[in-house]
């Protein structure tokens, strides 16, 4: 498939497919970009750390779970524990990788990587200076309640949440 670049920001790109004639479709724009993780932090058993994020895109504070941008050739397990430090202040001892999400495969190519941290050890946050984030402990029962009230939007969070759950129940 050809691309052509039409725009290019510091975490993504908008390129234009050209999709082989065999396939019979149309040209299309989608974002290229490089690839995230979400994190579901354990503070105990039964408590997740999550953070009230001021989204400018939404103008509006959203609690989800903590999340980053991979960097150019960074492995993901190694973004999930700059990203949980970063926004939590949390170093965690204990990762399991939970799978991958496309998170809007018909306009996007991102894969987020999701993983759960536990055995937590607190620091101190270090937010980029575009983020303005409080942490929030919340329970793993109050966050379902939150879901079905619609208090958590967050599709990577529901999406992490359910992923892990499915997961248990089998």
């Amino acid at each position: 498939m050809e691309e052509e670049l039409r725009y290019e920001a510091d975490r993504f790109k908008v390129v234009r497919i050209k999709p082989p004639e065999t396939l019979k479709l149309p040209d299309k724009e989608v974002i290229r970009h490089p690839g995230a993780v979400v994190i579901i932090p354990w503070i105990d058993p039964q408590t997740l750390c999550f953070i009230q994020n001021f989204r400018l895109s939404v103008n509006r504070s959203l609690i989800e779970l903590p999340a980053g941008t991979m960097q150019q050739d960074e492995p993901p397990l190694l973004t999930a524990k700059r990203e949980l430090l970063e926004e939590t202040g949390y170093v965690a001892e204990e990762w399991e990788f939970h799978g991958e999400l496309l998170m809007s495969p018909g306009i996007l190519d991102e894969s987020m990587f999701v993983y759960s941290a536990s055995i937590l050890t607190l620091h101190k946050q270090q937010l980029e200076d575009d983020e303005r984030i409080e942490t929030l402990p919340v329970t793993y029962q109050e966050a379902e309640t939150w879901i079905a009230e619609r208090k958590i939007i967050d599709a990577k969070t529901i999406a992490a949440l359910s992923l892990r759950k499915l997961q248990r129940s089998t």
